[in-house]
């Protein structure tokens, strides 16, 4: 139970911004929680994530990456391949590597996520779309504007069936269809998308 008040301590902390406090409670938690655990991995996986996340939001992206590994070597070792929570993982340590900077294995980490999702989601859902979108801005941070685009198409194709059309993410998906055409060239198609995306 103690494990739990730090870890609902924590994340106050982080919704309020207060990271460094955050991660003293994440870290607390941990603690507690690879005493009395053990045996029990997955648990301790998700508190890897937490500190992960902290981390990464502070900026700290070789102890981010550190944590987020941890975790994924736990869940790899106890879950079963191909499990929709592995593509998480890879999609948290894609997230690092691009942010550091590394796209080339950044898009590695984000490949192996869209495979675990194309077998194991249906085809609409918005999970997909959002690792679309990721994989997108990534080819658009590397001059790949045409596979940027075909993503993107994706995304979009995928927010059609599956999200209401007011939906947020539209506007994301919009936006970054946009932001192709723009990096391309073709301004006129990248004004249309950009005034979609601002209706919404």
């Amino acid at each position: 139970m103690l494990a739990i008040s730090y870890s609902n301590i924590g994340q106050v902390h982080e919704e309020m911004g207060n990271y460094s406090k955050a991660l003293e409670f994440f870290k607390k938690a941990f603690e507690i929680e690879e005493k009395a655990l053990r045996h029990i991995r997955p648990t301790l996986a998700s508190s890897y994530k937490c500190i992960g996340g902290i981390y990464e939001k502070m900026g700290d992206y070789s102890e981010a990456l550190k944590s987020y590994e941890t975790a994924h070597q736990i869940e790899e070792k106890s879950l079963p391949p191909n499990q929709p929570t592995l593509a998480t993982s890879h999609r948290r340590i894609a997230e690092v590597y691009a942010n550091k900077g590394d796209y080339s294995e950044a898009l590695k980490f984000y490949q192996k996520a869209r495979e675990i999702q194309e077998k194991t989601l249906p085809s609409t859902h918005p999970s997909l779309a959002t690792t679309y979108n990721d994989i997108g801005l990534l080819y658009l941070k590397m001059g790949k504007d045409l596979e940027a685009l075909e993503l993107y198409e994706k995304a979009q194709r995928i927010d059609e069936k599956a999200l209401p059309s007011t939906h947020c993410d539209f506007a994301t998906t919009y936006h970054n269809v946009g932001q192709a055409y723009r990096q391309h060239g073709d301004y006129s198609k990248a004004l249309e998308f950009y005034e979609k995306a601002s209706y919404l």
